[in-house]
């Protein structure tokens, strides 16, 4: 009898303890963060399941399924967790989410022989076969991109082997992938070349719709718990080969001098950046900040929690979109044209009735203009890439700000003699701009560590850094 009662006392713990809700876990092969080795699941996302799985007495079971049937299962099915999986405009909706737990460079790579020269987005587009993976978050972007011209890979293994047999001509991947799939055929990664870095994504747990928000709450808690403790960046230094793993908060900016900017030291400066250092160093939020294409950037902070991007000019069709820490700065923004032509912008109209207008994807100029009725826009991923069109006589003015367009034309061998501007659009203020999915706790010491910097003189004193009088 004895015996009998600790059996069922036993039982009865183990029930009490176990997690309340079954869970079905689905992956791909995908090296290194999610593959099968001497039988066992292994990989970045696998072990960061473990110890979620250890915490919450949840079962470690993963079943190993073709990208597609994994996603359509984890559609279909309840309480089932989809990952490595890219959260993007497409899918934000489709899933819940937990993470980011690491971040992706896609890279389009061409075999070596092919050449190791940068390629322009235009460029690619006329490749003769770009091999891609079916339902995979860079294929939807390309798509959206208007390229066509794709060869569907089996796997990242497939398409190297057919990118150094000559079948695809470029292949989209990140380095540490590349890198595994082809030491994986006997290959290295030098047998490739990378060709031009296309965007940056994050990467998640995945959630089918039903799965109770308490199960979400509990993985993003333990997410958040490694990143603070130490543990996932030791995981992402053993599986990724990179020091560190996305942090609590993901903080972006772009390559927009004397704003923001990479310097000839690498390190990441200017007016917007200096004011962003000294706002974490006062809240204690200290994140690395990563340089971005604006587009991208933009991208990114429309679809994940959690996310600062700067600088960015508030305006009416962005307003309702983030949240906002500022203002740090007011510029004007101008048609520019090339000195000599003959080209005169007197009004708007003049502008919409030219044949070529370069502009920046995403940026304010060109959202305004796209909602002005503009056909005549030729966007663009950088403003270096826009001046460098004005200058050819490809578009017969460019928009940017005055803030900002004089190192802009340093940094392409131009200078300011050679452009003028011809019509003011519009003066705006810049701030420093969050994802609606940002906690009001994380946004708030921001805004009270740049008013106290207005206050104490350190926001002059860096303006008249950047910006002598």
């Amino acid at each position: 009898m004895l015996a009998s009662a600790m059996l069922f006392l036993n039982a009865c713990k183990e029930q009490n303890s176990a997690y309340p809700h079954k869970l079905y876990f689905v992956s791909e092969e995908y090296r290194p963060f999610n593959y099968t080795e001497a039988g066992k699941v292994t990989g970045l996302a696998p072990e960061i399941l473990k110890e979620i799985c250890l915490k919450n007495d949840i079962p470690f079971e993963v079943e190993m399924l073709p990208w597609s049937d994994a996603m359509e299962r984890t559609r279909q099915q309840e309480n089932t967790v989809l990952f490595s999986t890219i959260l993007n405009e497409t899918r934000k909706d489709e899933f819940k989410w937990a993470g980011p737990f690491a971040s992706l460079d896609w890279q389009f790579y061409s075999a070596s022989a092919q050449g190791t020269s940068s390629i322009s987005m235009d460029q690619a587009r006329g490749a003769g076969k770009i091999g891609v993976l079916q339902d995979y978050s860079i294929t939807q972007y390309l798509q959206s991109e208007n390229f066509n011209n794709f060869v569907y890979c089996d796997n990242n293994v497939d398409a190297f082997q057919k990118l150094l047999a000559g079948e695809i001509d470029l292949f989209p991947s990140d380095r540490i992938t590349a890198d595994a799939a082809l030491t994986s055929i006997g290959h290295s990664i030098y047998d490739v070349a990378a060709r031009l870095v296309i965007r940056t994504e994050l990467v998640y747990f995945a959630f089918n719709k039903q799965t109770p928000d308490a199960v979400v709450n509990d993985f993003q808690a333990k997410i958040d718990a490694m990143k603070t403790d130490g543990s996932l960046d030791a995981l992402y230094r053993q599986f990724m080969q990179s020091p560190r793993a996305p942090g609590l908060l993901q903080v972006y900016t772009e390559d927009y001098p004397p704003l923001t900017f990479r310097n000839s030291f690498g390190d990441i400066t200017g007016f917007g950046s200096d004011i962003v250092y000294e706002i974490m160093k006062r809240s204690g939020q200290y994140q690395d900040i990563r340089l971005s294409l604006w587009s991208n950037g933009y991208n990114l902070a429309l679809n994940n929690p959690s996310f600062c991007l700067f600088t960015m000019d508030r305006t009416p069709i962005r307003e309702t979109l983030f949240n906002w820490v500022g203002p740090i700065g007011t510029n004007t923004t101008f048609f520019y044209t090339k000195t000599g032509s003959s080209v005169t912008i007197n009004t708007i109209d003049d502008a919409r009735a030219l044949q070529h207008v370069g502009t920046v994807s995403s940026w304010f100029s060109d959202q305004y203009l796209r909602e002005k009725g503009f056909t005549n826009l030729v966007a663009v991923d950088n403003p270096a890439e826009m001046v460098e069109k004005l200058m050819q006589g490809e578009v017969q003015a460019a928009v940017c700000s005055d803030v900002t367009i004089g190192d802009i034309l340093v940094s392409t061998g131009y200078t300011y003699q050679q452009i003028q501007p011809s019509f003011s659009l519009m003066a705006t203020d810049y701030y420093i701009a969050f994802s609606k999915g940002t906690p009001e706790d994380v946004i708030l010491p921001w805004q009270q560590a740049l008013n106290a910097m207005k206050t104490d003189g350190t926001y002059t004193a860096i303006k008249n850094k950047w910006f002598p009088m």
